[in-house]
């Protein structure tokens, strides 16, 4: 291998026939000449009595003075005790755990991003699958009435919008926003919109998304992100419309009229639902949602499934259970529904209505008619615990918590008469034990 002082100009000049070396003597540099004219900077040593060469790079493509300054970085390593090829095996894999680390961050924090400008809706639907076991049907159908796109084309009622298309709910505008940005400004603007035009609804949603963001708060994906204040401020509470208890009752003088118009509404599901809504004290939702397997014919009881003990059995009484007999068997609910897609009632709302009109009688809510029957067992001077039990409310105090555990029997005692008082009121004539169906009385032996 010849030796020289490399320069440029020696290096140009180097052209053997064949393969040949030309080494630096000033540094472990080498240059590799071959017949074609191509030329390549090396780097040669030893360690340990073993030959090291490694490539730097092109001639004309690496400076001489770059190439004789990576050589002597090299030969530094190699009297540090260090083999340069393994330092330069975990330099690229330094490099290569930085980019990567380098290229997660900026995907992480892309993540971030897209995660907290994403539209609160996504935690919204998030929240109702995770809540949505605990619900009843009448929770589940108001949150997915408050955050409803809207658009879709209205199929009963009178249409209220230009275009006969459904509004979106009211908390739609909210949740399309980030879950950063629905602070308390926000909500006070949107409340103050909302209870414009719609005060009662926009209560209900304004509950509905406290609820929610109470539960984003205690959410690990969520909980930075939501705005502690933003439904407690001074600012959103002074917008939120009083909640005003509802005292519609039916009166003892008006029993008469509401009991005629009832009677005469053409479909006798509907009819016979609102009769029993009354004599029964069930929860609307409770009773629209009974089915015949839980009509105890043979022993007069009814299982209402409430939202309280899960499930209450109370007496069917003569009237009720005649009203039930005669009803239509067409598939597994009482207050069966052709035009349903449940297959059960859905729509008794308007009808009751209509027959309250007829009847001179305003105001007078579904819930209404759970709330007389309480009220209208006093003119019985039934127990207070009985009307409890049968409308399924909790136990009140200690003794009625644990020392009261009435059977059907004794409540069907008192509710019989509570049934017959108000028959009696509006001129109906109470079924006796033979005409009422399931036990039938038969002669002794």
């Amino acid at each position: 291998m010849a030796k020289a002082r490399l320069t440029d100009t020696r290096i140009a000049a180097f052209n053997p026939t064949s393969e040949g070396w030309l080494r630096d003597t000033e540094t472990h540099l080498s240059v590799r000449a071959r017949p074609s004219g191509a030329k390549t900077y090396f780097f040669r040593s030893t360690l340990a009595y073993r030959d090291i060469k490694m490539t730097i790079g092109e001639v004309g493509a690496v400076a001489l003075p770059d190439a004789r300054t990576k050589a002597q970085l090299w030969q530094g390593m190699i009297e540090d005790g260090r083999d340069p090829r393994e330092v330069l095996k975990e330099q690229e894999q330094e490099h290569a755990a930085a980019t990567a680390a380098k290229l997660a961050a900026a995907q992480a924090a892309d993540r971030e991003t897209s995660r907290r400008e994403a539209p609160a809706l996504d935690a919204w639907t998030a929240y109702v699958q995770a809540r949505r076991p605990r619900w009843g049907e009448h929770i589940r159908f108001d949150h997915e009435r408050v955050s409803c796109e809207g658009g879709q084309p209205i199929t009963r009622g009178k249409c209220s919008t230009t275009d006969g298309t459904t509004q979106p709910g009211a908390l739609r505008p909210l949740l399309l926003l980030p879950l950063a940005k629905i602070d308390n400004a926000r909500v006070a603007a949107w409340l103050k919109t909302e209870v414009a035009r719609r005060p009662g609804h926009a209560g209900l949603a304004f509950r509905l998304l406290r609820a929610f963001l109470n539960w984003c708060a205690s959410h690990p994906d969520y909980a930075d992100q939501v705005r502690a204040d933003a439904c407690t401020a001074r600012s959103v509470r002074d917008e939120v419309p009083e909640v005003r208890a509802k005292d519609d009752c039916l009166q003892r003088e008006q029993l008469r009229a509401w009991f005629e118009k009832v009677r005469q509404i053409p479909n006798p599901g509907i009819s016979a639902y609102l009769q029993a809504l009354l004599l029964t004290g069930a929860r609307r939702e409770e009773l629209a949602a009974l089915r015949w397997d839980d009509v105890g014919f043979q022993w007069s009881t009814l299982t209402i499934h409430d939202k309280v003990e899960g499930e209450r059995t109370i007496p069917l009484t003569p009237y009720v259970g005649a009203l039930m007999a005669a009803l239509p068997r067409r598939n597994e609910w009482v207050f069966s529904s052709p035009a349903s897609q449940s297959g059960r009632l859905i729509e008794h709302g308007k009808p009751h209505r209509q027959a309250c009109a007829a009847a001179g009688i305003e105001g007078l809510t579904l819930h209404g008619l759970r709330r007389s029957f309480g009220t209208l067992a006093e003119w019985v001077e039934v127990p207070v615990g009985i009307v409890a039990q049968i409308m399924g409310h909790k136990p009140s105090a200690t003794a009625e918590k644990h020392y009261r555990r009435r059977p059907v029997d004794l409540l069907r005692l008192w509710h019989t008469k509570i049934e017959g008082w108000v028959l009696t009121e509006a001129g109906i004539a109470q079924p006796t034990a033979d005409q009422a169906p399931g036990l039938r009385v038969v002669g002794a032996r």
